[in-house]
C-alpha cells in the first residue's frame, strides 16, 4: 500500500520531482513578472468591470448574447483575482506553502481558465443558433441563459475541484508532474487535451459561420446595389472572427502543449525554463477580451465612456450608435442576420424586376 503524504509542506514535493525553479525565480525575472502581472491584473478589474457595467446600464443590451458576455467579463475579473494570488504565493513562497493551499493557489487560476473557455463555447454556440435562424438574438429565455452561467460556473468549479478531490499524486510520489508537484501526471494530460478538444469545435463553429455569412452574402450581392452590399458587407465579422481565434490560439496553445508535454513526461522539453511566461500569455487572453468582444463596439464603447466620463448626454450617444452598426462578434452578426433575411425575401420576390427597372431608368 503506498504511503500518502498529505502533512508535507510543498519543499517535499518539489525535491521529490527535482523541481528546482521555485529557488532560481528570484530577482530580475521575478520582478518582471510580477510587474507585468499588476499591470494585467488591474486593466483585467477596471476594463471587465466597465464591461458588466454597461450591460446591466444599457437596455439595448439586455439580450442573452450580452448575458454570456458579462458572465465572461465576471470569468476574466476573476481570472485577474486569481493571478494576483498566485503572485503572492509564487517563486521562493511555493516551497512554504501546505498541500491544501497549494490546491487552492492551482485551483482558483483552473477555475478562472475553465470558466473563460466554456464560457467563449456558449457565446460561439449562441451566435451559430441565431445566424443559422437568421434572426437578430437566439431564442434563449432568461431562465435559460441563468441555467447557462451557473452550468459554466458549476464545470469550472468542478474542473478546478478535480485534483482536490483525489485525482492527485499525494499517495503515489512517481506519477507526479514537473509543473505541477502534487498533480498527477494523468490528469495534466487529461485537462490539456480536453480544453484542446473545446478550442477545435470552438474553431469549428467560427469557420462555420464565416462561411454561411459570406455564402449568404455572396448570394445577396446580386440583388442588392453595390453601395448597400459595402456597407452590410461581413468583412468586419470576418476579421473580428479571425482575431478572436488569434488571440485564443496565441494565448492558450503554448501553455496547453507544455502541460500535455509535462503530462507526458518529457524530461529534455525544457518546459521549466517558459512556464512563467506561458502562464502571463494565458493571462493576456482575459486582457485582450474586452477589448476583442466590446471596444470594437460602438455602441458598448459609447456607453463605457459616458460612464468614465460622466456624462449626462445620453440621446447623441444613442443616435450615433443607431447609425453605425456594431463590430462586436454578437452584433454584427445580429445585424448580418437580419440583413440577410430581409434581402433574401425582397430579392427571391422582386430582385430580377428591380434591376430591370434600374436598368431601363
Amino acid at each position: 500500500m503506498n504511503e500518502c503524504y498529505y502533512d508535507k509542506h510543498m519543499d517535499f514535493f518539489y525535491n521529490k520531482t527535482n523541481t528546482h525553479t521555485a529557488d532560481e525565480w528570484t530577482g530580475p525575472p521575478l520582478i518582471g513578472v510580477l510587474c507585468f502581472g499588476t499591470f494585467f491584473c488591474l486593466f483585467i478589474f477596471i476594463s471587465n468591470s466597465l464591461v458588466i457595467a454597461a450591460v446591466v446600464k444599457n437596455k439595448r443590451f439586455h439580450f442573452p448574447f450580452y448575458y454570456l458576455l458579462a458572465n465572461l467579463a465576471a470569468a476574466d475579473f476573476f481570472a485577474g483575482i486569481a493571478y494576483v494570488f498566485l503572485m503572492f504565493h509564487t517563486g521562493p513562497v511555493s516551497k512554504t506553502l501546505t498541500v491544501n493551499r497549494w490546491f487552492l493557489r492551482q485551483g482558483l487560476l483552473d477555475t478562472s481558465l475553465t470558466a473563460s473557455l466554456v464560457n467563449l463555447l456558449v457565446i460561439a454556440v449562441e451566435r451559430h443558433m441565431s445566424i443559422m435562424r437568421m434572426k437578430i438574438h437566439s431564442n434563449l429565455t432568461k431562465k435559460r441563459v441563468t441555467f447557462l452561467i451557473i452550468s459554466i460556473w458549476a464545470i469550472a468549479i468542478f474542473m478546478g475541484a478535480v485534483p482536490t478531490l483525489g485525482w492527485n499524486c499525494l499517495c503515489d510520489i512517481s506519477a507526479c508532474s514537473s509543473l505541477a508537484p502534487i498533480y498527477s501526471r494523468s490528469y495534466l494530460v487529461f485537462w490539456s487535451v480536453l480544453n484542446l478538444v473545446v478550442f477545435f469545435i470552438m474553431v469549428v463553429v467560427y469557420i462555420r459561420i464565416y462561411m454561411y455569412v459570406q455564402r449568404k452574402t455572396n448570394v445577396l450581392s446580386s440583388h442588392t446595389s453595390g453601395s448597400i452590399s459595402r456597407r452590410r458587407t461581413p468583412v468586419k465579422l470576418m476579421k473580428t472572427v479571425m482575431t478572436l481565434l488569434g488571440a485564443f490560439v496565441v494565448c492558450w496553445t503554448p501553455g496547453l502543449v507544455v502541460l500535455l508535454l509535462d503530462g507526458l513526461n518529457c524530461t529534455n522539453c525544457g518546459i521549466q525554463n517558459v512556464k512563467r511566461w506561458f502562464l502571463l500569455l494565458a493571462l493576456l487572453n482575459s486582457v485582450m477580451n474586452p477589448v476583442i468582444y466590446s471596444y470594437k463596439d460602438d455602441e458598448m464603447w459609447g456607453t463605457m465612456k459616458r460612464m468614465l466620463c460622466c456624462s449626462s448626454d445620453d440621446r447623441n450617444q444613442e443616435r450615433r450608435s443607431s447609425r453605425i452598426p456594431s463590430t462586436v462578434l454578437g452584433r454584427s452578426t445580429d445585424t448580418t442576420g437580419q440583413y440577410i433575411e430581409d434581402s433574401i425575401i425582397q430579392g427571391t420576390i422582386c430582385g430580377k424586376g428591380d434591376l430591370g427597372e434600374k436598368g431601363n431608368s
